[in-house]
């Protein structure tokens, strides 16, 4: 009998811990959830993408993304907003058919997947040379920076409840301890969504309206020159930018992902993801800013989680129920944790100018100096001065911003330096 006690004792002292980290990872991954949610939804809703679609895309685009990095890399991948504009030409050129937006979504992927291998067969370390401290640091601070304005959009139609939302999050975040820290985000979210009920700007309908269980509506692809033509080249410009987030990412973690697996096995998944979006109906996927600023809060930079997130985005494809209640959340609950997220993001990169010790030489000062006046101010000078400030690539796309700014200041860097 005293075998058959200490055997359970066992057994339970195995299994508890493992049910309670279960339950961790799940709650976690509940907030990479509500973190990109947001965002991905976002995007069919403005060019007509099913939203169900795009989740699904995201989810198995990011565990895609897993499987070619080795698991290496805590990055979701959710639909990319440097798409939208080429997305709405080509819908707007077929009368509405969105199955041409698709083909173009899918050479963008094989686009990807080429610049992979090209990479893969060149070197790593030559690309890698050309990202020093002075270039990255400032590309980190613009990112955060860019999408500032954006969550402040989101929080401006109330105030109050963004505060209250952001406050909360901060509160525990800076005061919290343990298990409790790292939930700092979905708390936030929960105090911020109670308060809305309490104010009645919470849509409920949505949640009422949602059928428990729907089939996503999957749709095939159709190519033609003229689609291709103008959505392809927008890879150009946001390859930049995938460099950035992928860096962004490994300076969160402290780990090299560009080195390790690689810049070719992590540009491989995002054109995999891409192509797989583009198959099924949904936009372009991309790695997401906003589960970076969730890892730099909580402190927790395990990729098991993300996967996780993936496969509840992929069930709320499925389970309206669920996707409609995350959809009620109103917008400035969003908008507050989305201005601690992109805050985060942006000191990441003043953190990364500090620890490498960067001299402050004038030749640095100038690389700096030109890619944060480049990404942050392009816009302004534009409207302010009527200077057209990028590279044309078609007729409605050009690279500007960050992937602009980035580019000069590669550029510039190995002139100077």
């Amino acid at each position: 009998m005293s075998e058959n006690v200490l055997g359970k004792s066992k057994v339970e002292v195995k299994e508890r811990p493992t049910g309670i980290v279960l339950v961790k990872k799940m709650v976690l991954a509940l907030q990479h959830l509500i973190a990109m949610f947001g965002a991905t939804v976002l995007v069919p809703i403005l060019t007509g993408f099913d939203t169900s679609v795009a989740l699904v895309a995201a989810g198995i685009g990011t565990l895609l993304f897993h499987m070619v990095t080795k698991k290496k890399v805590p990055v979701f991948l959710g639909s990319s907003f440097a798409f939208i504009p080429v997305i709405l030409t080509v819908k707007e050129m077929y009368h509405g058919d969105l199955s041409y937006v698709q083909g173009g979504i899918i050479v963008s992927g094989l686009i990807y997947v080429i610049m992979s291998f090209v990479i893969g067969k060149v070197g790593v370390s030559k690309i890698e040379k050309f990202l020093p401290p002075q270039v990255v640091g400032p590309m980190i601070i613009v990112i955060g920076l860019n999408l500032v304005p954006t969550a402040y959009e989101m929080a401006k139609n109330n105030l109050l409840v963004a505060a209250i939302t952001l406050s909360i999050a901060l509160i525990i975040t800076f005061k919290g301890t343990g298990f409790s820290k790292q939930l700092s985000i979905l708390t936030g979210v929960v105090v911020g969504y109670l308060v809305s009920l309490k104010l009645g700007i919470v849509d409920v309908d949505i949640i009422k309206d949602a059928p428990l269980v729907s089939v996503p509506h999957f749709t095939l692809p159709k190519f033609d020159i003229g689609a291709i033509a103008i959505i392809a080249p927008v890879v150009v410009a946001v390859f930049m930018e995938h460099i950035g987030d992928i860096t962004t990412n490994g300076q969160v973690v402290g780990k090299n992902f560009i080195d390790d697996p690689g810049l070719n096995k992590t540009l491989l998944g995002d054109g995999l993801a891409t192509l797989f979006a583009g198959f099924i109906g949904g936009p372009a996927n991309t790695t997401y800013g906003e589960n970076t600023g969730v890892l730099a809060i909580t402190k927790n930079y395990d990729p098991s989680i993300l996967r996780l997130a993936a496969v509840f985005a992929i069930c709320l494809g499925f389970i309206s129920k669920i996707g409609g209640f995350l959809r009620s959340i109103p917008v400035p609950v969003m908008g507050g944790i989305s201005l601690m997220l992109f805050s985060m993001i942006s000191l990441i990169g003043v953190k990364t100018i500090k620890n490498n010790k960067i001299d402050f030489n004038i030749k640095n000062i100038c690389v700096m100096a030109s890619i944060l006046i480049l990404g942050l101010g392009s816009s302004y000078i534009e409207k302010q001065f009527g200077i057209s400030i990028g590279i044309p690539i078609t007729n409605t796309v050009k690279i500007s911003g960050l992937s602009f700014a980035a580019i000069v200041g590669v550029l510039l860097n190995m002139k100077l330096n």
